[in-house]
């Protein structure tokens, strides 16, 4: 009788671990599918914002040419003075 109880309740333990396991995995699998569709759209939303953003700035080059080329250059010139500072503070340590 001792025996068949303790059999009973590890029984009952392994069926209880297996529930609480499976349990576990569906919520698991639930939060990561959750995870992956934020993922999705968010990844959408970039997109759309990119394309909006590139179709704004071919629009703009297309109205105004000249300003375009005027602050190209002045990125350009204020990335190669950033470029240079960089350059010849790292040769002086």
């Amino acid at each position: 009788m001792f025996n068949n109880t303790l059999a009973d309740k590890s029984n009952n333990l392994i069926d209880q671990t297996s529930h609480a396991a499976d349990q576990a995995l569906k919520a698991t699998q639930h939060l990561a599918n959750n995870a992956l569709e934020s993922v999705l759209d968010t990844s959408h939303q970039l997109r759309l914002k990119a394309g909006h953003a590139s179709d704004s700035t071919i629009s703009y080059i297309k109205h105004e040419p000249v300003k375009s080329i005027l602050i190209a250059a002045a990125t350009g010139a204020a990335l190669m003075a950033l470029v240079g500072l960089l350059s010849s503070s790292r040769g002086r340590r």
